[in-house]
């Protein structure tokens, strides 16, 4: 996955309290899981939040967004084989506007999530040692796909 950022920061403090919200366009390549982990991880040492939490936010109804292990990437191809049988493609979906793949998608994107929130924790995701972040394209062909980063909480 190729991330492209023409982020707009917007950061509002009163209080001590710190809000940051920045927008991340991500390439995908067709089905398939790809982590970006290190993007919402800069976005958090941007915000100069220290305690707080990070929301996530895929703006599609046809992608959404997982915590999953990122060491072995089996698992990851495990899941895809796993939603590819539950959630097959066919002809007898109603809605195929854009494709075969069309209703699978949003019906994928149903049963998984659109949005994820990650404590901060000394300025850091508190993510598990084996936790990633990922962008989980339902869709057969490569999108351009926005994610909304907001962050809130308590700076230095």
């Amino acid at each position: 996955m190729v991330a492209t950022s023409n982020a707009v920061h917007n950061r509002l403090t009163s209080a001590q309290t710190i809000h940051y919200q920045t927008h991340l366009h991500l390439n995908t390549r067709g089905k398939s899981l790809g982590r970006f982990t290190d993007k919402v991880s800069a976005a958090v040492a941007d915000s100069s939040v220290r305690t707080g939490l990070c929301s996530i936010f895929v703006r599609h109804t046809s992608a959404s967004l997982v915590i999953q292990e990122n060491a072995d990437p089996d698992v990851l191809a495990d899941m895809e084989t796993f939603l590819a049988k539950l959630v097959p493609e066919g002809d007898d979906y109603r809605h195929r506007d854009e494709g075969p793949d069309d209703m699978p998608a949003h019906i994928r994107t149903t049963l998984t999530h659109t949005s994820e929130q990650i404590p901060i924790i000394d300025g850091r995701l508190a993510l598990g040692t084996w936790q990633g972040i990922y962008l989980w394209e339902h869709r057969d062909r490569a999108h351009t796909r926005e994610v909304v980063i907001h962050i809130t909480g308590l700076g230095s």
